[in-house]
């Protein structure tokens, strides 16, 4: 909650959302999630809060062609659930476990990696990602940064960005435009769009499209 003169703005969480999330990370479906301090976190962690929920105010709902693609707000949803697991103190997170450190291998990433790729185009996010390795949320993320040294949604990112390159490579200028693409691939802001994309690439999108 922001409380300005004259107004308020709420973030409104899905309990299924916070669910879904809380099982990837911990490998076992929680109880009733309830969050135990909503007011005592230091500043960065704030910020981090504040940053958040502004970059899906300010960014996804402002944009009509992003916020009607299913990418952008499931992608969207889970980054506020992920966060408020992560900032506030809560029922449901506990840290990671001799068995995430074990399942963090080399076979789990090949599967994570082969979902990833036939599902580029689908509303998927970490949960799904650890679900269809059969490991917890955490152990993707330790095996990512293990043998790829990243992480599995910055890894995603990636192939959808070779996606949406590819789509920009074949697209007729004179029916699609560069953002209706980016969002089509869950990128909801144009310009963090178009500064991945150039150095990636080396040109602008709009000189692919042209092209």
């Amino acid at each position: 909650m922001r409380w300005d003169p004259g107004e308020v703005e709420l973030c409104v969480l899905d309990l299924g959302v916070l669910t879904q999330v809380a099982t990837a990370a911990t490998a076992r479906r929680p109880g009733q999630i309830r969050f135990t301090d909503l007011g005592g976190v230091n500043a960065p962690l704030a910020r981090q809060w504040h940053r958040t929920t502004s970059y899906v105010s300010d960014v996804v709902a402002s944009i009509p062609s992003a916020s009607a693609q299913p990418l952008v707000i499931g992608n969207a949803a889970r980054m506020l659930a992920a966060a408020a697991l992560a900032i506030f103190p809560n029922t449901a997170f506990t840290d990671e476990t001799a068995e995430d450190r074990r399942d963090a291998s080399t076979a789990t990433l090949r599967r994570t990696v082969a979902f990833m790729e036939e599902n580029a185009d689908r509303d998927i996010g970490a949960a799904d990602i650890a679900s269809a390795a059969a490991v917890s949320q955490r152990a993707v993320q330790l095996a990512f940064r293990r043998h790829l040294g990243t992480t599995p949604m910055a890894y995603l990112r990636r192939i959808r960005l070779d996606r949406a390159h590819h789509d920009l490579v074949r697209a007729d200028p004179g029916q699609e435009t560069v953002s209706a693409i980016a969002s089509r691939w869950g990128f909801a802001n144009h310009s963090r769009f178009t500064a991945r994309y150039h150095a990636s690439y080396g040109v602008p999108p709009r000189e692919t499209l042209r092209a």
